[in-house]
């Protein structure tokens, strides 16, 4: 068991460093090195674009992967994911700039961000059925932290990696403009070594391996056929983790420092912070629901993130450094309240026979809608109408996660 949370967790973790450092260089590099001839404004959103497109395959990524997953298992499915992700975070790493070959080079940047995003798709849900289905009912939220706390520790990684390049070669520096950012992305192959080994060595679920004559040909019909209203809710209970980690990770990243005026190294800093505080929180509330129930811990964190939706931008808009660090740590830290118990009640809500599926679709889902959209539109939202049409963003967003998540049914300690 302990071999399987540690698998869990270093996959997770290293598929999310991969994550994570395209949103970082998408908030303060890409502009410059792919949208070159644009306005700093329009390249910003252009950079954000190309973040977004990986939500947008990430349902295709689901269902293929979920499906495999579903019919081969999830440890072949797991291996695949982590090769896709890691490979194509590599070959962001070593596309020219758009100053080199032009046009050609933010294309290649959305094929590959795509390929992730597809990727990505499927890890999760693997990730989280690896633990749930190895873990005793009792301990399923326990064990079910492991994937969660992986994504947290993917952002204080790939903040860190960043930190330790920019502080080497300088922020403002054309070695770091031109070269230095794709250290972070070549660093990934390391990653992937080690991950791959881990997931190498693991077995295939129980659960899985229990329910080889049950399996449909086609999970995803099942699913749609079995569980249409639980994926939906399922999604809409997801939506408002997205928006938390991605604006919190990507856009008001990219806010600090250009609209602040905040530097470099405190605003990865400030990412250091919020992904440490989203690990001890995810850890806290997945080990609760054991206790206390999911739905009652995850309800829990929505309801604080009402309030902070209000709070957050003009505790950044004082312009203190310590505040900002403050802003996205709690940020972070309030996700993870709800995020921890994720892991176990999501596939708790779905059947063996197209678990991987349904929890994939639901997840996938939601990060189209809630991982998306809002850094997208943030920046015209804040232009347009001002920092309180952000606060009314995230609030909608939160609200629709809570009223979903309570028409969901209590699962914990239910027997897979």
């Amino acid at each position: 068991m302990r071999r399987v949370a540690f698998a869990s967790y270093v996959g997770s973790a290293i598929e999310y460093y991969d994550f994570y450092i395209y949103g970082i260089a998408a908030a303060l590099v890409f502009p410059h090195v792919f949208f070159p001839e644009l306005s700093p404004a329009v390249a910003t959103i252009s950079s954000f674009a190309t973040f977004a497109v990986a939500f947008i395959v990430r349902p295709l990524g689901s269902a293929f992967f979920g499906h495999y997953g579903d019919r081969l298992g999830r440890k072949k499915t797991l291996v695949a994911t982590l090769l896709i992700m890691g490979l194509s975070t590599v070959a962001i790493g070593l596309i020219p700039s758009a100053e080199t070959i032009g046009p050609a080079a933010p294309i290649i940047l959305i094929i590959m961000r795509a390929l992730q995003g597809f990727a990505v798709g499927g890890e999760w849900s693997g990730a989280a059925l690896l633990t749930s289905e190895y873990a005793p009912d009792r301990k399923r939220g326990l064990y079910g932290m492991f994937p969660q706390i992986g994504v947290g520790s993917g952002l204080v990684l790939s903040s860190l990696v960043f930190l330790i390049v920019s502080n080497t070669v300088g922020e403002t520096s054309d070695a770091f403009v031109t070269w230095a950012w794709r250290l972070p992305f070549l660093f990934s192959i390391v990653l992937i070594t080690i991950a791959l080994y881990m997931r190498l060595n693991i077995e295939e679920t129980p659960v899985f391996r229990n329910n080889q004559k049950k399996i449909p040909k086609s999970p995803l019909a099942a699913l749609l056929r079995a569980q249409p209203k639980q994926t939906a809710l399922a999604a809409g209970a997801m939506m408002s983790i997205f928006t938390f980690t991605f604006m919190g990770g990507t856009y008001l990243t990219g806010y600090g420092r250009h609209e602040l005026g905040h530097s470099f190294d405190l605003v990865l800093v400030a990412n250091v912070a919020g992904g440490l505080a989203m690990v001890s929180m995810c850890a806290l509330s997945a080990v609760l629901s054991d206790t206390y129930g999911r739905r009652r811990v995850i309800l829990f964190g929505f309801a604080i993130g009402l309030p902070w939706s209000c709070a957050v931008l003009p505790i950044l808009d004082t312009g203190s450094p310590a505040l900002f660090v403050v802003g996205i740590a709690s940020t972070f830290a309030i996700l993870g309240a709800s995020y921890g118990p994720m892991a176990s009640f999501i596939p708790e809500l779905f059947a063996t026979e197209y678990r991987y599926t349904g929890a994939g679709l639901a997840y996938n889902l939601a990060g189209v809608v809630g991982g998306a959209i809002p850094p997208v539109i943030a920046g015209i939202l804040l232009t347009t109408f001002g920092s309180y049409a952000i606060a009314l963003l995230l609030i909608a967003f939160v609200l629709v996660s809570l009223l979903s998540t309570l028409l969901l049914p209590e699962t914990n300690a239910r027997h897979l």
